[in-house]
């Protein structure tokens, strides 16, 4: 178990990433290995150090089942778990301004840390928040067998491609019921838990989910192509019981999870702060206050919004193409670094004084384009001290090797991670 540092004493970071040596007993055939530091010089003539070891895998201190919400791009839990017990203390205040499903706030609200959330899509939010309120099965059962199912309600979009006709009828219902509850303020924990749930299972590729076999969740798919899809499988919807399924994925969703980590996550998720705003205008934080950052931006080329969560917003009444229209898409590197330029500004205001962040980003384009060396110099020069890259290379078995996974093609099984300081 990693220890985690006492911050009030002096801390060297550069040298604990350079002396860490990572020993995960489980793998036969990997006993561990020293960093290797390679030194790079930015466009600004500043040398910076670049950590390359397996800081951490899959396997190391299993995730918590919790996490296990479809979301598109979001990074495995035992990243923002390294540097949370590294450099935070418990009841540090740990803030993630693109916070996708809510990866690192529900790993620091399991760690003992108060959370501030922010994302633009207010999905991200539906996605997070209800998990940090673990339900009752018997009471949300019980809430589940209370919501009528109407033959009475019509929906102006076609979705019978997706979904059987009773199935259809059911999330009509379901649907239905939490937009009375929101619209009129009585939206408890148990809706939204159900909110989320629903959410998450609305079309996958499995019978766990109300659709008929399509692209995973976190792949979002038209409905002219969902037609496509049937005819090439020979396939068409099957029924689908919508409440069941909810309450399958919610026991999978706890399966892992304690008592006493079910009352931590409802104590932070009651002075959590969920924000749904751009990055760069996040004056509801505080001057000096978040101890850590631990984020993943999204990248260039990112897909349209409207095109990936549309079933999702609809769902939940939410205008798809009017939130697409806040999303800055940027296909430029300049635009790109414009707009993180900004973020990073915000940061610098909010972080604490010896505060962290720790920005996780990957190699684009086939590695043409090196975000982190872009986003070392958008810190430092809105005046962080930048530590140094950090890469985790996942460590491939003799085993995946005979199944043909390679180490590290084009940067797809690597993080990279740019951390600074602000001293």
């Amino acid at each position: 178990m990693k220890e985690t540092i006492e911050l009030n004493t002096e801390f060297d970071l550069q040298q604990y990433l350079s002396e860490f040596s990572f020993c995960e007993n489980s793998n036969l055939f990997y006993e561990g290995q020293n960093t290797r530091v390679k030194y790079i010089y930015l466009n600004n003539g500043i040398k910076l150090p670049k950590f390359i070891n397996e800081f951490w895998t899959s396997k190391q201190r299993q995730a918590n089942s919790i996490h296990e919400v479809s979301y598109r791009a979001c990074f495995k839990p035992q990243l923002p778990r390294f540097f949370i017990e590294l450099l935070t203390q418990p009841k540090d205040i740990v803030y993630d301004p693109f916070s996708g499903r809510g990866t690192t706030i529900i790993e620091a609200s399991l760690l003992n840390r108060k959370v501030i959330a922010n994302d633009i899509n207010p999905l991200s939010e539906i996605l997070c928040k209800a998990r940090l309120f673990i339900p009752d099965l018997n009471i949300l059962k019980q809430r589940l067998d209370s919501i009528e199912i109407s033959n009475d309600i019509k929906t102006e979009i076609d979705l019978l491609m997706f979904f059987y006709p009773e199935t259809l009828k059911e999330i009509l219902s379901i649907r239905q019921y939490l937009i009375e509850k929101k619209n009129s303020e009585k939206e408890d924990k148990i809706d939204s838990w159900i909110r989320m749930v629903a959410t998450n299972r609305l079309t996958g590729h499995s019978k766990g989910f109300f659709s008929v076999y399509t692209l995973p969740p976190n792949q979002a798919i038209s409905a002219k192509n969902q037609k496509k899809i049937n005819e090439q499988k020979n396939q068409k919807p099957e029924y689908r019981n919508t409440k069941e399924i909810i309450l399958k994925k919610t026991k999978d969703l706890i399966r892992t999870i304690s008592h006493q980590q079910i009352e931590l996550l409802k104590r932070t998720g009651e002075k959590a702060i969920f924000l749904s705003k751009d990055a760069r205008e996040t004056n509801e934080i505080n001057n000096n206050s978040v101890q850590l950052t631990v984020t993943s931006p999204p990248f260039l080329d990112v897909v349209q919004y409207a095109d990936d969560n549309w079933l999702r917003c609809w769902f939940n009444n939410i205008d798809a193409e009017e939130v697409g229209r806040k999303i800055t898409m940027s296909k430029k590197i300049e635009d790109w670094s414009n707009i993180m330029s900004n973020v990073f500004k915000q940061l610098y205001r909010i972080t604490k004084p010896m505060g962290y962040v720790a920005f996780e980003v990957g190699e684009v384009r086939n590695g043409k384009i090196r975000l982190d060396e872009y986003v070392a110099e958008i810190g430092i020069n809105q005046g962080f001290s930048c530590i140094g890259i950090m890469i985790n290379e996942q460590i491939f078995t003799k085993t995946a090797n005979l199944w043909g996974v390679s180490n590290n093609e084009k940067g797809t099984n690597t993080n990279r991670i740019v951390i600074f300081q602000k001293r």
